[in-house]
């Protein structure tokens, strides 16, 4: 029986296996051993020089430097944003006026590309003529940072973008969850006394449990590469005050050709990922409540 099930399985199995071997396994392995390498990006035969891209690399202060940046994102960007989306999230669905029209709004970052958001903010953060810099000059400050060009701020200045676009997103993530719980569990909440905040401690959250996780994931995920954003608004500048890891692999491999070391950061990045995302869905996981 099981002999007959195979063969029926494997001829169906066999194309998709092949071409995740071929366009998902294959570059990884070639990533690998190119880490292992000293090669220009242009020369037909890397030079195999074992593991001297990592020792390098243990060495780096830059590579350190936008790994720090990284950890900040990490350590921020995910609570910032996903409490700012819960938050209104649960507002929305309370029933407020019109409810529909600030979902879209919320959402309406989502939809651009990061390079246009990118752009759009680096006009907003423009020293002499930025809205935002002239907003603050026309409530009395008369000497407002240099967003982007201050390496004091430059960081938080494109992290608080990230929050803007992201935010819409995950509050219709949320909401989608929210509408999801069965109105009974509200009612029996609210007959026995419990008031709104009550409720979303000992109700909603822990309902919605696993879309946070899922959530958490994505958000540390896109907090260790914050490649786009930060190459279309600061390039990791101002002195590398806002470099991360992405931007350093490119500057290495595009600017300095030396694609062997960039291979290797794109390795350790990689390495740092699938351990971070392996931790966090172990340190959050618990019992799923059906409903």
């Amino acid at each position: 029986m099981y002999r007959g099930k195979y063969r029926l399985i494997i001829p169906f199995l066999l194309p998709a296996l092949l071409l995740y071997g071929l366009f998902v396994i294959y570059p990884y392995a070639q990533a690998m051993y190119i880490s292992l390498t000293s090669w220009s990006g242009v020369s037909p035969t890397p030079r195999f020089i074992g593991v001297r891209n990592f020792q390098r690399l243990f060495q780096d202060q830059y590579f350190w430097n936008a790994l720090a940046h990284n950890a900040i994102y990490l350590a921020l960007l995910p609570v910032v944003i996903i409490g700012i989306s819960f938050f209104f999230a649960f507002v929305i669905t309370q029933g407020v006026l019109l409810a529909r029209l600030y979902r879209i709004v919320y959402f309406f970052p989502q939809v651009m590309s990061v390079v246009a958001v990118g752009v759009l903010w680096s006009f907003v953060y423009h020293p002499t003529m930025g809205l935002l810099n002239a907003f603050l000059k026309a409530i009395g400050i008369a000497n407002p940072p240099t967003w982007l060009g201050d390496p004091a701020t430059a960081l938080g200045a494109v992290g608080a973008v990230i929050v803007w676009q992201a935010v819409g997103f995950y509050m219709v993530f949320f909401i989608a969850g929210m509408e999801a719980i069965p109105v009974t569990f509200y009612e029996v909440a609210r007959i026995e006394g419990a008031s709104g905040w009550q409720t979303f401690w000992r109700v909603t959250l822990p309902l919605l449990w696993e879309n946070a996780r899922v959530a958490l994931v994505f958000l540390a995920i896109g907090a260790l590469d914050m490649f786009s954003i930060t190459q279309t608004m600061t390039e990791g500048g101002p002195s590398r005050a806002s470099d991360v890891l992405a931007t350093y692999l490119y500057q290495n491999a595009f600017t300095h050709s030396q694609f062997g070391y960039a291979t290797a950061i794109a390795v350790t990045l990689f390495a740092i990922v699938f351990l971070l995302s392996m931790l966090v869905m172990r340190i959050t996981s618990r019992e799923v409540v059906e409903y």
